[in-house]
């Protein structure tokens, strides 16, 4: 991360400068490369503030904070907010590529059970279209839990195989996961 630091009133020594870049070091695990990162620290009449302005490919966050205390607490509260704003960017991120935009949907169909056997042709009476979305086993089975469907499809975020987790009779969970 490519930091600047600049003192508007007060000089900025290496304790200053050391806490700085520690505290924006924990923005780096949320925002994409290159991140640049301007820090202006201002010595006002009756307290301190820091305006923190960080930049990377996704956008431009800010946090601007004033205090009566000092300029450690300043650029605590100030590097609390940017990190409160990447980490919600980042989640944004990561729910829209979980979300799976690829228009995916897999139609299921209910049919009469009369009709099926003994060379008829299968009647349909409901149809649903149910999306596919890339995620875990576990969040599967969380959606199992939640869904009106005695079963989920979706795709597997470690292999990308289409699946299908289903609640057996007995209540245990069965996985049908293709072998390519």
């Amino acid at each position: 991360m490519k930091t600047e630091i600049i003192g508007r009133n007060t000089p900025i020594d290496d304790r200053l400068r050391g806490l700085v870049e520690k505290k924006l070091a924990k923005l780096e695990r949320f925002l994409d490369d290159p991140v640049e990162a301007r820090v202006t620290l201002i010595a006002e009449k009756h307290g301190h503030a820091a305006e923190l302005y960080v930049t990377h490919r996704g956008g431009v966050l800010q946090g601007t904070e004033h205090t009566d205390g000092t300029f450690q607490e300043a650029v605590q509260r100030a590097v609390e907010k940017v990190e409160e704003a990447a980490r919600r960017t980042h989640q944004k991120t990561v729910d829209e590529r979980r979300r799976g935009d690829r228009g995916q949907r897999w139609p299921v169909e209910i049919l009469e059970q009369e009709s099926v056997g003994e060379g008829r042709a299968p009647r349909v009476i409901e149809t649903s279209q149910i999306d596919i979305k890339p995620m875990t086993l576990d969040e599967a089975a969380l959606e199992l839990d939640g869904s009106e469907h005695g079963f989920v499809v979706f795709r597997d975020a470690a292999s990308d195989r289409l699946s299908v987790l289903y609640k057996r009779k007995d209540q245990h969970y069965g996985l049908i996961a293709p072998e390519l």
